[in-house]
């Protein structure tokens, strides 16, 4: 199942990068390729915020609902889904890469229902006081002002 599984994952990245010389960029690679960056730069910013609270003593305890992370209890993880729609998006102009779509569907699936958002949320309900009104006012996956 796991060579299955990783071929699957690694589609995109198969296609996009089997192309033959010369290969002209067409713009649906390029908005790939700003998909990617930005679902990049909003984990490596997540990631970076969620140190920086966890390095932080007086806030032990507490819930991070400041930066991202007050528009979304899990940026990191949407950061992820985001930059694999964009691997997806520059396989999908090449010869089959659109069937490679299962690959995002998939990430963004997993990191949802299975072993991110959910998986996480009922922990964090279970450990972290103030965890259920943060539940409340923000979103649990997407980017969005909170309260909505």
């Amino acid at each position: 199942m796991r060579p299955f599984a990783s071929a699957m994952g690694s589609a995109p990245l198969q296609l996009a990068g089997a192309a033959q010389p010369p290969d002209r960029i067409a713009p649906v690679q390029l908005a790939g390729l700003v998909v990617f960056l930005a679902g990049f730069a909003i984990e490596v910013v997540a990631d970076a915020q969620l140190q920086a609270f966890r390095n932080d003593p007086a806030r032990r305890g507490g819930v991070l609902d400041t930066g991202l992370w007050r528009c979304s209890r899990h940026p990191n993880y949407f950061g992820e889904a985001v930059l694999w729609w964009g691997f997806w998006l520059c396989a999908a102009s090449k010869p089959w890469g659109w069937a490679s779509i299962l690959a995002p569907v998939l990430m963004t699936y997993l990191l949802v229902k299975v072993s991110g958002v959910a998986m996480l949320d009922a922990h964090l309900a279970a450990t972290k006081p103030g965890y259920a009104d943060y539940v409340r006012r923000t979103s649990a996956f997407v980017l969005r002002p909170p309260g909505r």
